[in-house]
């Protein structure tokens, strides 16, 4: 059931409140319509009625030789009283609920009624006198009660028209009602939710590697003091990560002296094979923590954006790696322009080339526009990895060569920086396998447009 519910508040918010609406005008019309249909009835059939009861009242009192004379002074002002063999009143034209109510008025009047009749009758052209004014059709209400001889009692008496567009105004009128309180209840909940939406998007766009995305303040004063809440809350984030970069750049600087220090020292060791031992790790040191400085400042980089042909790009990367005699190729393509930050992104490809040349026995790299945007992908044909391996070889420090050594199996970084670089384009970086009929990898390097 939940399945075919709109996803958003906003749509979710008209759903529940077009329905609860609806219900409530439709119940609201049926009983209005109903009391206006009984007041109709008793302004405009109860005097009938109450004329008609008098009458059948006098007629029992009645001497016989004055009935007549009484049912003939009682045939004025359109009215017409007569007694009859039938009731005139045929089966299509009985309306029950004036057979009721003159019934109850027969009872109050302590006038017994075997059977009673009641209905209308439509006036036509031909019932009218050639010599008659021009004027709308009549409408008459019949009524009949059998008296104890059997005749029929029957009285044809005008009643004014009945307002056949009643029920079409009442629906009209609903039907108004509905859409402005539906007209405000969608605009309360827009406005409810456009700064919602807002929000989502500036906390969707800001994944703590750029400036903030600040929301202007808009809805009630709750939502407007979450919204300020929320854009306080992204500058605090900003500083705390500035206030990183600054402690990064002075930990790195403090640390790079003395390793350069220690060097010069361990450049005179004796015997040799120690010294060359020793450098090698001190270069190692300095190699690690320049990674881990690039990773750290990978996301905060201030390095302005700038339209590139990242094709010729990635094919430069690649010729640097063919001049040091490496394997790796690009597939010939056209111009891919896009909006990158050109130093971030050469590290990044180049950490997935060296890591396709290096475990995969080569590298062949293509870039692709697709809908959204460029796609930078770098496979190769080495050995693979598990498939619970592909998302956690991306986290810093994850190695699959469990020995820590660098020659075999790196600082665990390479993959982790070029996440951190894709994510501060706005993109992504995933790892594939290259296919049903390939152990290789692929990796994938997304750039939104």
């Amino acid at each position: 059931m939940t399945r075919f519910l709109p996803r958003s508040l906003a749509a979710q918010m008209l759903l529940l409140l077009s329905a609860a609406l609806l219900v409530a005008q439709l119940v609201n019309f049926a009983l209005i319509l109903n009391e206006r249909q009984k007041l109709s009835l008793a302004q405009n059939e109860g005097p009938a009625i109450t004329r008609f009861v008098q009458v059948a009242s006098d007629l029992t009192t009645a001497v016989p030789i004055l009935r007549e004379a009484l049912l003939t002074d009682a045939s004025r002002r359109g009215a017409r009283f007569t007694l009859q063999a039938t009731s005139g009143i045929s089966d299509r034209m009985r309306k029950s609920e004036i057979e009721s109510q003159l019934a109850t008025a027969l009872a109050a009047q302590g006038l017994a009624a075997d059977a009673v009749r009641a209905g209308f009758l439509q006036e036509t052209e031909k019932d009218r006198p050639d010599d008659a004014p021009p004027m709308p059709p009549r409408r008459w209400l019949i009524l009949s009660v059998e008296q104890a001889d059997g005749a029929w009692l029957v009285g044809r008496m005008p009643v004014p028209p009945r307002d056949e567009w009643l029920a079409l105004r009442l629906g009209a009128a609903t039907a108004l009602v509905y859409l402005i309180v539906l007209g405000a209840s969608g605009w309360a909940a827009l406005r409810l939710a456009r700064p919602l939406r807002d929000l989502t998007r500036a906390a969707n766009a800001f994944g703590g590697r750029a400036e903030p995305v600040t929301v202007t303040p808009a809805g009630p004063d709750d939502l407007r003091h979450a919204i300020e809440a929320f854009n306080a809350m992204n500058h605090r984030v900003v500083a705390l990560l500035d206030e990183k970069d600054r402690m990064l750049g002075a930990l790195g600087h403090d640390l790079r002296t003395p390793l350069a220090s220690l060097r010069i020292r361990v450049e005179t060791m004796e015997p040799p094979e120690e010294r060359e031992a020793a450098i090698a790790k001190i270069g190692e040191m300095s190699d690690m923590l320049e990674e881990i400085l690039v990773l750290a400042r990978a996301g905060r980089a201030r390095e302005p954006a700038k339209r590139m042909d990242v094709a010729a790009l990635v094919e430069t990367l690649v010729y640097e790696q063919q001049e040091l005699g490496r394997p790796a190729q690009m597939a010939a393509q056209e111009r891919v322009v896009a909006e990158i930050q050109p130093g971030l992104l050469r590290r990044a490809v180049t950490n997935l080339i060296d890591n396709a040349v290096k475990y995969g026995g080569g590298a062949m790299a293509t870039v692709q526009y697709i809908p959204g945007g460029v796609e930078i992908r770098i496979a190769d044909e080495g050995p693979g990895i598990p498939d619970e391996e592909l998302e956690r070889v991306l986290e810093p420090f994850h190695r699959l060569e469990g020995s820590r050594n660098r020659d075999t199996g790196g600082t665990g970084l390479g993959l982790a920086i070029a996440r951190a670089i894709a994510e501060s384009h706005g993109g992504t970086l995933r790892l594939e396998r290259a296919g049903p009929e390939s152990s290789g990898l692929v990796a994938i390097l997304f750039l939104p447009a």
